[in-house]
């Protein structure tokens, strides 16, 4: 019997090779912003509401950081913590770090004090890269951690006199000292340019990315400099989503995996160019896409949706848009959707941007654009094995279209969590990344994720996957947005509560859901309460927060 790969690869696209291609070589990818700012470096990398930076000045800039740092102590293996929004500031702290040998440790700009405390506490981190607007969180709790220097910012230090896009107001906020911080400006300023000379090698650590937390604390996922290469080159050479003359739209948060990925990693590998924003504005995102030609977008189904229902959509131009990689949170991808936005932006296709997660440095699938489908993830990426196993057997594989535990073996998995020896035997198996995650394969090897396991409703014995009672439930006409979750229940042990958003200008009655979904959905999966709202409880990757979500 064939294996999944194999099946999977009948689908692969024609002509492509099967293995990462690296363009200028196996080296760091700090090591290729060098190279691309020698190769041409006028042309521009980032560009933030009108101000923008070359290659040549975002390389010259991470030097002068990296020096600072150098001259300040830090060495390589050391971890720098960035508390920073969508901003240039990002990109330049983030190679900066990488030419020294640093541990990027990336922190929520939605951290509380108690988060941000957890995470500089955990990691050892003792730098701080933040925003001045960020750093009254961040002053609360300092003395409580080991940081010892911080660096800060403001949004203004990289915006022109005349933004050419609306600015929102947290960047209104005019600059003005921190007592006992450095201004980044300072060090940009005075600092050294020349590269600083640190050996990094492929197989240092390069990242503590850590995962959200589903089973108690949230842990760092340990994750190498070649972990991130990897993934960069399969974004180029295997997947092609980005090339040398791609415009990227990057609006999701880049201090997560998928936006950091696509947005501050697999663009410098390519010499593309990043029209960044620091957050999603559905007129704006517009107003940037056919000002700038924007021609890739990484972005959430609700952005889309967002997009296409806005009441002055056809007032823009946006045929610049080819190709759109989303990801189906809070609303699923459908192949409705997808047409609805191909009229959109005259033919601009819309796909699912993968499955991955933190521990295997994420984009483990791909949809093949030769061959489309829709309410999967793709099949399993360049030199990426992905099964279904047993969630009771560990060592039982299950067929095509059974459901089971998701398990990835993969050139960028992790070394495992810092600093939780347990956590790690429990996830990191003979090389597996064995993710908790349920889903199982088609007969043509694309992957469907069905949801967390430990997120599974159990109705009178039935196992219930909240995204797919989501995504039931989206489509009835009145339905924008579902989210389901348990509630407990003393016959059946649990049953489903719905939260609903309906689409703008629709009415439509709890009964009337409950009636349709009886005619629509297994009887145990009918939500037994219907709740209406205007808004959920978000992460600042854009994913429901169920567990705030009240039975």
């Amino acid at each position: 019997m064939a294996s999944i790969k194999e099946i999977s690869l009948k689908s692969w696209p024609p002509g492509v090779p099967t293995e990462a291609q690296y363009p200028l070589g196996k080296v760091p990818l700090a090591e290729y912003l060098k190279m691309r700012a020698k190769e041409h470096p006028d042309k521009l990398a980032i560009i933030f509401y009108g101000y923008t930076i070359t290659y040549r000045e975002l390389d010259e800039a991470s030097n002068r950081v990296a020096n600072y740092l150098l001259q300040q102590g830090v060495k390589k293996g050391d971890r720098v913590a960035l508390f920073l929004l969508n901003c240039p500031q990002y990109h330049i702290a983030h190679y900066a770090a990488w030419k020294i040998g640093a541990v990027l440790v990336p922190c929520s700009p939605m951290f509380k004090e108690m988060e941000l405390e957890y995470e500089l506490n955990d990691s050892g981190a003792e730098t701080l890269i933040t925003l001045d607007i960020l750093f009254p969180v961040a002053q609360k709790i300092l003395a409580n951690t080991p940081v010892k220097r911080v660096i800060a910012s403001n949004l203004n230090d990289f915006l022109p006199e005349e933004p050419e896009l609306p600015i929102t107001d947290i960047m209104k906020i005019k600059k003005s000292p921190i007592p006992g911080t450095v201004d980044l400006m300072d060090i940009l300023t005075n600092g050294e340019a020349a590269a600083p000379e640190v050996k990094v090698e492929l197989d240092d650590l390069a990242l503590l990315q850590y995962t959200g937390g589903t089973t108690g604390l949230p842990k760092g996922a340990m994750l190498t400099q070649f972990a991130a290469l990897f993934k960069s080159a399969t974004c180029l050479t295997n997947a092609r989503t980005i090339t040398p003359d791609t415009i990227s739209l990057a609006i999701a948060p880049i201090f997560h995996i998928a936006g950091m990925l696509g947005n501050v990693d697999a663009p410098i590998m390519a010499g593309a160019t990043v029209v960044l924003m620091i957050g999603f504005d559905p007129e704006t995102t517009m107003a940037a896409i056919e000002k700038y030609k924007v021609n890739y977008f990484t972005a959430t189904v609700p952005m889309n949706v967002g997009l296409m229902q806005h009441p002055k959509a056809s007032q823009y131009d946006l045929s610049s848009l080819k190709l759109t990689l989303t990801m189906s949170f809070g609303i699923t991808l459908t192949e409705e959707i997808a047409k609805q936005w191909a009229e959109l932006t005259k033919g601009g296709i819309l796909v699912e941007a993968s499955y991955g997660l933190s521990e295997t440095h994420t984009f483990d699938c791909f949809v093949p654009l030769h061959k489309i489908k829709y309410e999967v993830c793709g099949i399993p990426n360049a030199e990426t094995d992905i099964r279904i196993f047993d969630f009771d057997d560990r060592s039982k594989e299950l067929p095509i279209g059974e459901e089971g535990e998701i398990a990835v073996y993969g050139p960028a998995n992790f070394l495992g969590y810092w600093n939780k020896p347990e956590a790690t035997a429990e996830t990191l198996i003979d090389g597996w990344v064995f993710t908790g995650d349920v889903g199982r394969f088609d007969e043509d090897g694309y992957l469907a994720f069905l949801g967390r396991r430990k997120e599974m409703i159990k109705v009178s014995g039935f196992s219930v996957f909240p995204e797919e009672v989501e995504l039931l439930l989206c489509k009835h006409p009145a339905i924008a947005q579902a989210a389901v979750i348990p509630k407990p229940d003393p016959k059946k042990g649990e049953v489903i509560k719905a939260f609903i958003i309906t689409e703008p200008g629709q009415t439509v009655t709890a009964d009337e859901i409950q009636t349709w979904a009886k005619e629509n959905m297994s009887s145990y999966k009918v939500p037994a309460v219907i709740e209406f709202v205007d808004s959920f409880p978000m992460s600042g990757a854009g994913k429901v927060l169920r567990r705030l979500l009240k039975p």
